[in-house]
Order: C-alpha cells, then sequence, then structure tokens
C-alpha cells in the first residue's frame, strides 16, 4: 500500500506517454498515488509526475519490480508482451485489463474472431501467411483491400491499402522476412468514421459517452467532434449498446475505445484500445467526468462519474509538430485571438507530423468550432494563418 500515514491506493501505469500524463493530473484531485514506469526521464508523464520508475515498459524483471509497488497496474498502451503479463499476474500483481482481455487489443486476429463469435458488425477478413491467401480473398470480396499487421501497430503503422497483388506482394513479403502475422480485411465503404468510448468497472457498473466523429489522415486521427453531428439517436444509442456489450463480453476493466466505420447500413468495428484514447481527449473540457477519471474510477472499482457532455458540442484538434520547435512563442496569439480555446500539451520535442499536445473549443455551432480548432492547431504548428 501507499507509504502515507492513511491507506491510498497507488495505482501504476506502464509507459510514460502523453496518455499517463493526462492520467496522472487526473489522479492529483482524486489524491490517488500515482506512479509510472517510464523508458526515459524526458518521456512526457516523467516529466511531471513525482513518482518515476525508470526501465523497460514491456521486459518481465522491470515490470515485476514495479507491479510489487503498486496495488493496482494498468497501461497506457498495449505493447507489453503476452508472456510478460501472464508472468506479471502469476507474481499476485492486480492487473486492470486483465491480460485475457487486453490479447484482444493487442492481436487483432484474436478481436476479429471473437467480435465474429459476439456477432458484432465487423469487415469480412482473414488471417494469410501467403500472397495466395490474399489473392483469393481479394477476388473473393474485390479490390482494394486492407492488410493489416496481427499486432503492434497504431496511429496508421502496421496497415496497408492495396489496389493489387502485385502491392499486396511487397507487403507481405516484408511481413514474412520481419515474420510479422498478416491480416487483409475488405475495404469497407464507410461515410465516416465514429468512436465511442464506455468505462467498465469490476463491479460491473458501466458509463457510455457521446459517440463522436473522428477525422483521419495518414491513420492519425486529426479532429473529433463530440457529439457526431447529424447522428440518428437510434444508430448514436445502438453503437453504445454494443460498446457496452463488448466490454463485458470480453471482461474490460477501464476505459474501452471502439472505433467504428459508418456506412449506409450501419456501424462497422474498426479497432479496439484498452485504455485512454486519442477520441477522448475531448473529455477533459467537454465532459463531466475525464476519460482520465473514469479510468481511474474503474480501475479502483469506485463508482463510476457521470460521461455527460457540459455543452452541446466540443472540438478537439490534435496539434502536430512543425518544422520550427519554438510552440511557447505562438501561445499570445492563439490565446489572444480565442481566449475560450484551451490548450493542451504532453511536453514532447517537437518533430515535424509528431502529435505535441491538443486544443479544445466548445459551443453550439460545431462548423464555426472545427474552424476556430484547426485555426489554432495550425497556428501552434507553425503553418501561421
Amino acid at each position: 500500500m501507499s507509504e502515507r500515514n492513511r491507506p491510498v491506493p497507488r495505482v501504476g501505469m506502464v509507459g510514460g506517454g502523453q496518455l499517463a500524463r493526462m492520467t496522472h493530473q487526473a489522479a492529483i484531485p482524486l489524491d490517488i498515488d500515482f506512479r509510472v514506469l517510464a523508458g526515459s526521464t524526458s518521456d512526457s508523464a516523467a516529466l511531471v509526475c513525482g513518482d518515476v520508475q525508470l526501465g523497460d515498459d514491456r521486459g518481465l524483471a522491470d515490470l515485476l519490480t514495479f507491479a510489487k509497488s503498486c496495488d493496482i497496474v494498468t497501461f497506457d498502451h498495449e505493447h507489453v508482451p503476452e508472456p510478460v503479463l501472464r508472468e506479471v499476474e502469476a507474481a499476485g500483481a492486480v492487473v486492470r485489463p486483465s491480460r485475457d482481455a487486453l490479447r484482444y487489443a493487442q492481436d487483432k486476429v484474436r478481436m476479429r474472431t471473437r467480435a465474429a463469435e459476439l456477432s458484432a458488425p465487423s469487415p469480412r477478413w482473414r488471417a494469410v501467411t501467403s500472397i495466395g491467401h490474399v489473392e483469393s480473398f481479394g477476388a473473393e470480396v474485390g479490390w482494394p483491400v486492407v492488410l493489416k499487421a496481427a499486432s503492434g501497430g497504431y496511429d496508421g503503422k502496421g496497415v496497408w491499402m492495396a489496389d493489387s497483388v502485385e502491392q499486396a506482394r511487397t507487403v507481405l513479403d516484408r511481413a514474412v522476412a520481419t515474420e510479422t502475422p498478416m491480416m487483409v480485411e475488405e475495404r469497407v465503404a464507410f461515410r465516416r468514421e465514429l468512436a465511442v468510448q464506455v468505462a467498465r468497472s469490476p463491479y460491473g457498473q458501466v458509463a457510455a459517452y457521446p459517440v463522436v466523429e473522428t477525422v483521419q489522415s495518414g491513420g492519425i486521427c486529426h479532429e473529433v467532434i463530440a457529439p457526431a453531428p447529424g447522428l440518428d439517436e437510434e444508430r448514436a444509442t445502438h453503437a453504445q449498446q454494443l460498446a457496452i456489450e463488448l466490454a463485458h463480453a470480453l471482461g474490460v476493466t477501464g476505459m474501452l475505445a471502439v472505433e467504428l466505420f459508418e456506412t449506409g447500413d450501419g456501424v462497422v468495428v474498426n479497432e479496439l484500445a484498452m485504455r485512454p484514447h486519442n477520441s477522448g481527449h475531448w473529455t477533459i473540457d467537454g465532459a463531466r467526468t475525464s476519460q482520465f477519471e473514469q479510468h481511474l474510477r474503474a480501475v479502483l472499482d469506485l463508482p463510476l462519474g457521470s460521461p455527460r457532455a457540459t455543452a452541446p458540442y466540443t472540438v478537439m484538434a490534435n496539434v502536430l509538430g512543425g518544422e520550427d520547435p519554438g510552440v511557447f512563442d505562438r501561445y499570445v496569439h492563439v490565446m489572444a485571438r480565442d481566449p475560450e480555446l484551451k490548450t493542451h500539451f504532453y511536453g514532447k520535442q517537437v518533430r515535424p507530423g509528431r502529435k505535441i499536445g491538443h486544443v479544445t473549443v466548445q459551443g453550439d455551432d460545431h462548423n464555426e468550432l472545427l474552424e476556430r480548432a484547426r485555426t489554432a492547431a495550425a497556428y501552434l504548428k507553425g503553418d501561421a494563418k
């Protein structure tokens, strides 16, 4: 337990990225001891958290040491190998989400197989080990097809669009050379991309956030509009129910993000994440309970907070790094131009295309909010307007 003179639970988050940084911020008003396993003192969370263990956040020795110092272990990424998690749990650590749940976010083949068993709407797919498998799949569903690494992908990494057998062969040859398990999916004809987040506690309580629209570019989430404009109430409710059913069926503890394609017939499950998620950053300023506070409540089995939105619309735009690292110098213009806009930065070294922060703005007109958020994000990047 905590080394204080009263019993305060210590939550340890594996990984020192921006999700851990923002979870640390949420832990402060709850008076929860929060610890981070980070790879470097320059990691986003390590810059602000007062209790940091440095080490390999995917290695057994460092994870075992870290877990022994915590009451609950949770994650800001899904990249801890399953055999390592098995050993950590076997040593008596309380891991939330558990290894049995997390494997469905780590392995896309497992996720698609389980989704089919649960009759969750999904793209047609197939595990592949040869170009012949891809070619026959393409003949069945049509080209182009989507090739995915079964594990390890994020932010568009590990995903390739193939318009032909020749393009697919190049991807698959590289995968075979690196011993990367692969799968192929049909390219879904979607209207837009949506996401829905739910929290689930060990007690079984759930809380569902409004369904949001996400705007992706190059596999990276650029913008989120909460709630998704013009989404039919029945379809929104169905998406929330689908996410709740998945959380229960997969045994999730903590936050679950379900990324969706909206089609003419309904919604289709694209990806899962069992942690706070980029599609939920809007909740810091736009919901009664942020996704980060909610994740802490859930893994500690506390009563969940209200996920209700605090304004008709909240728009979030990610701030990507540009050529000029002097972000702070541009604060004056952004803050003076739009005093209601909120900025959140992650303490990251600026590199072109890297997520270094986000901005949020609230109001009644989502189109106006989107323009304001885009303008601020572009200016902070260095693309002055």
